[in-house]
């Protein structure tokens, strides 16, 4: 199958819409009451191979990067910015644990928009935005699963 639009067009459809997927689920996440996002949900619970958060550091280097992560927690009116931690006080390692949850869920749900590039690209094409999908997204996911991970570690280590 070729292109379904002019390639010229099919780039400038390509950037919008991978546009409106970032800005529509990060306000869309925004909008979650902060209260649904106090327990973590399926897709935020640790897993086996992440070892308490070592799969991030030996094999992720995730220490050598992050900082490079852009923030836009604070994006919208009311947000959070998670660039730095502000505070060791238990309530707001919560309030930043429950914004880590905000955050993953918001790039997985913008990286789920990625087959929609398969409906007016060719499929080579479509495989390089998943690839764009993964690569812009995952790094932003795993920072916060790296720390939320940390992060309720030692609130467990305060609470006992």
């Amino acid at each position: 199958m070729g292109y379904v639009v002019s390639r010229p067009l099919t780039v400038v459809l390509d950037i919008v819409v991978w546009a409106i997927l970032h800005a529509g689920t990060g306000y869309l996440v925004h909008r979650i009451p902060a209260a649904r996002l106090e327990r973590d949900w399926w897709i935020h619970r640790t897993r086996r191979f992440e070892r308490d958060g070592r799969f991030y550091v030996r094999w992720l280097r995730i220490k050598r990067w992050k900082r490079w992560l852009p923030e836009a927690g604070d994006l919208f009116s009311g947000g959070f910015n998670k660039k730095t931690l502000r505070s060791t006080n238990d309530d707001y390692l919560r309030t930043y644990v429950r914004e880590t949850r905000r955050a993953e869920l918001g790039h997985w749900l913008c990286l789920s928009g990625a087959p929609l590039f398969f409906l007016w690209n060719p499929w080579p094409i479509g495989i390089v935005m998943l690839l764009y999908g993964a690569v812009a997204n995952g790094p932003c996911i795993a920072a916060p699963r790296y720390n939320r991970i940390r992060l309720q570690r030692i609130l467990r280590r305060r609470s006992s």
